[in-house]
């Protein structure tokens, strides 16, 4: 016998990569610098032992569902989840997209958007953002319109620039554009706009959330998406059975009763990124508003994979996003604790230090 061969569309197709080194200061994933509060770890700890390990999870995950409609004001049959908001986006394109589909981005954006696209087996079209990274409702109709796709992403706030996408941009696209609209809402709770508000059961929008960042369980890989009941018909059709472990079910139930700590620690993080934004403004970089949590800078002076080098010469790891569409030489931090922003900060002014 022979190896098989991989499909020819895929052959070229790169995996995603982050580098995890062994650095005193991690800020290149957009993981939150504060654990999750200990009442919480001491439940699930308790949790553990209250699981019937030998039986198979609820196949429907229906109290984490029911959970999550009530803090969204939906109805459970409106909600879906999975393992980590990526597999909610792979479910969406498996039922949605395909062999012989187009789906449509916007770049630069969540580079996973395309990649899953590609691996479901349908066809990219990506299109550029303005100057200013920003999105124009007529651009983007216009894009739809030529490139008819099945299912088109919009990212806000978008990773890695950090602009959320206004909700009258997001309600002319769907009053006049085509095929399924994603908000991918990962960083959504950092914004001062969402678009859940426009969600309806015959609006083509959905709307994906994760417990990565802002519930402090990026460990636990657990996400979900708000959309029509139809379309979550659909998906439970398509996403393989019992799917999602007992434990992580119970993990997201328990979280939901610490709201107010997430809560907590979000506008904290929104403090301290108003902050990171004003020391970065003051240094020889360019800037990116953001509505997330992390920044987008590009060094004025020096080539950003030497910034990005030095950075780790002193144990400080951030994204480079260089190689990504129309990012030359841009840097991503994460917004850290207080001690980890003052240890970037510190170390990137010697860094660029003439």
């Amino acid at each position: 016998m022979t190896r098989p061969a991989v499909r020819d569309d895929l052959v070229a197709l790169e995996g995603y990569h982050s580098p995890q080194l062994d650095v005193d200061v991690r800020l290149n994933t957009n993981e939150s610098p504060l654990p999750p509060p200990p009442e919480f770890v001491a439940e699930l700890r308790e949790a553990v032992g209250d699981i019937r390990w030998n039986r198979y999870p609820d196949r429907a995950a229906t109290a984490l569902r029911k959970g999550l409609a009530e803090r969204h004001g939906v109805d459970p049959g409106q909600v879906f989840v999975a393992n980590g908001s990526n597999e909610v986006l792979q479910t969406v394109l498996l039922t949605f997209a395909g062999a012989g589909r187009r789906v449509l981005t916007f770049e630069p954006t969540y580079a996973m958007h395309s990649q899953i696209a590609r691996t479901s087996g349908a066809t990219v079209v990506s299109r550029d953002r303005l100057a200013d990274f920003s999105l124009d409702a007529s651009g983007v109709l216009s894009a739809m319109e030529v490139a008819d796709p099945a299912v088109t992403f919009l990212c806000s706030p978008n990773n890695p620039t950090g602009m959320a996408e206004p909700a009258d941009l997001i309600a002319e696209v769907l009053d006049h554009g085509r095929g399924l609209l994603v908000v991918d809402e990962a960083y959504g709770e950092f914004a001062e706009r969402s678009a859940v508000d426009l969600l309806g059961e015959e609006v083509p929008l959905v709307v994906t959330r994760t417990y990565s960042k802002v519930w402090s369980m990026a460990a636990m890989r657990l996400g979900y998406m708000i959309g029509p009941r139809w379309l979550v018909a659909e998906l439970d059709k398509v996403v393989l059975p019992y799917h999602l472990d007992a434990l992580k079910q119970r993990a997201g139930m328990l979280a939901l009763g610490h709201a107010a700590d997430m809560e907590s620690r979000v506008a904290e993080l929104v403090e301290s990124r108003r902050s990171l934004v004003s020391a970065l403004s003051g240094l020889d970089v360019e800037v990116w508003p953001s509505q997330a949590n992390f920044v987008l800078f590009r060094p004025r002076r020096l080539p950003g994979r030497d910034v990005w080098q030095g950075l780790v010469d002193r144990s400080v790891l951030v994204r480079d996003c260089s190689s990504w569409p129309r990012l030359e030489n841009c840097l991503r931090v994460t917004v850290g604790s207080r001690p980890e922003n003052e240890r970037f900060l510190s170390s990137l002014e010697e860094v660029l230090a003439p």
